[in-house]
C-alpha cells in the first residue's frame, strides 16, 4: 500500500474503532456487547489456530532444543567438574585421617618408650636391582638424622639409617636379608639374632638351645651399645613357628614383624634414647581371650514322656515290693528252719549230758 493520505487516515480511524471497542468491552464485563463477536471468531479461527499450531510446535520445540542443548552440556560439564573435586577431596581426607592416625600411634609409642624422635615420611623405595629392602625418608643431615640410627612406626621396628644425605636418609628395613638386630622374649628375656627374610617372617636364633618358646610370644630389641644402631624396647614382632631344639646350642624361631614394610608411610627416626630401658612396656596391650559362651539346654518332657516316667515309677514300685516280698519270704523260711532244729535237737536230747551219763554210769534221772 502506498503511504498516501487516504491510508493514514485509514490507519488512525481503524486505531480509534479498535481502542473504542476495546473500552467498550472492559466497561461490559461478563455482558459486553462484543462477547457474541469473540466467540464466534473462536469458533472461526480456532481450528485454524490449532492446526498452525500442530505444524509450528515440532520446530519451535527442535529450535529450543538445539538452544538448550549447548546450556545442557554446559551444566553437565560443571557438575562432572564438581563431582570429580569432591572425589579427590574425600580421597584426600581419607588418606589425611590414615596419615593423622599412623602419626597418633607414633607418637603414644614414642612416649611410652621415652624416646625422642623425628618424623619424617617415606618418599622413595630401594631399586629393584639392588635385591635390597630399603626406603628414603625426607630427613637427612639438617633435621638431626645421623647414620645407624633406629627407625619405628606405630606398629613397631621399622629399621636403621644407612645413609644421610642433606635432606633424605636411606633406611634398611627389618626384613632385608643384611639386617641383624638383637632381641629379647617378653616372658622369659631370652636373648637372640633376628634376621630378615624380605617377604618371610624374621628368623630368630635364640643363645639357649633349650629355651621354652610357645607360639604368641613377643619380642623387643635388647638395644646396642651407646644405643646405635639400635634402641631397647621396641616391638619387633611375635612368634609364629618354632623348631624343635634337637640337641643344638642354639634355637631357630620365626617371627612375624609388626611392621607391614609393603606400606610405610610415615615413621620416626629415634635422634635421643631413652634414659633407662623400657623393656616390655612399649609393647601392644594384649587382647582379652574371648569367653566360650555356655549353652544350657532345659528339656521338657511331652505328655508320652510323662506317661513313660509314671509307668517306669510303677515298675519300679512293682519291683521293690517283689524284692521286700522275697526278703520276706527268705526270713520267714529262715526262722522255720531255724525252729525245726531247735525240735530235732530237742528230740535227740543234748549231746553233752548223753556223753555226762555214758562216761559216769550214771543217770541224773
Amino acid at each position: 500500500m502506498r503511504d498516501t493520505k487516504e491510508s493514514r487516515l485509514l490507519l488512525v480511524l481503524l486505531v480509534a474503532i479498535a481502542f473504542a471497542l476495546i473500552t467498550v468491552d472492559i466497561r461490559g464485563g461478563e455482558e459486553s456487547p462484543v462477547d457474541g463477536a469473540r466467540q464466534a471468531a473462536a469458533a472461526v479461527f480456532g481450528p485454524v489456530e490449532n492446526g498452525v499450531a500442530a505444524a509450528v510446535d515440532p520446530v519451535g520445540n527442535a529450535i529450543g532444543a538445539v538452544r538448550d542443548s549447548g546450556e545442557r552440556h554446559d551444566r553437565i560439564a560443571v557438575l562432572e567438574r564438581e563431582n570429580a573435586a569432591l572425589k579427590a577431596r574425600l580421597g584426600s581426607d581419607d588418606r589425611n585421617r590414615s596419615r593423622l592416625r599412623q602419626l597418633d600411634g607414633m607418637l603414644k609409642k614414642a612416649a611410652t618408650g621415652q624416646y625422642g624422635i623425628k618424623g619424617a615420611e617415606v618418599i622413595g623405595i630401594g631399586a629393584a636391582q639392588g635385591f635390597s629392602w630399603t626406603v628414603t625418608i625426607d630427613a637427612g643431615s639438617r633435621d638431626g638424622i645421623q647414620r645407624d640410627m633406629t627407625v619405628l612406626n606405630g606398629d613397631g621396628l621399622v629399621g636403621r639409617v644407612t645413609t644421610v644425605g642433606p635432606g633424605t636418609s636411606t633406611v634398611l628395613l627389618a626384613n632385608d636379608p643384611d639386617f641383624t638386630v638383637g632381641t629379647r622374649m617378653e616372658r622369659t628375656d631370652e636373648l637372640g639374632f633376628a634376621t630378615g627374610q624380605g617377604d618371610r617372617p624374621l628368623s630368630v636364633q635364640l643363645l639357649n638351645g633349650k629355651a621354652k618358646v610357645r607360639k604368641g610370644d613377643r619380642l623387643v630389641t635388647f638395644g646396642s651399645q651407646g644405643d646405635k644402631p639400635f634402641v631397647p624396647g621396641v616391638p619387633v614382632g611375635e612368634v609364629v613357628r618354632v623348631d624343635p631344639a634337637g640337641g643344638a646350642l642354639t634355637r631357630n624361631i620365626y617371627v612375624r614383624p609388626y611392621a607391614a614394610f609393603t606400606k610405610l608411610d610415615i615413621v620416626g627416626v629415634v635422634v635421643q634414647a631413652p634414659r633407662t630401658d623400657p623393656r616390655d612396656t612399649v609393647l601392644p596391650a594384649k587382647p582379652k581371650p574371648t569367653p566360650t559362651p555356655t549353652v544350657t539346654v532345659t528339656v521338657t518332657p511331652s505328655a508320652n514322656g510323662e506317661g513313660q516316667a509314671q509307668g517306669e515309677d510303677q515298675t519300679g514300685d512293682q519291683t521293690r515290693d517283689q524284692t521286700q516280698d522275697q526278703t520276706r519270704d527268705q526270713a520267714q523260711g529262715g526262722d522255720q528252719a531255724q525252729d525245726q532244729d531247735q525240735d530235732q535237737n530237742q528230740g535227740q536230747g543234748d549231746p553233752q549230758a548223753t556223753s555226762t551219763a555214758a562216761v559216769t554210769g550214771r543217770d541224773d534221772e
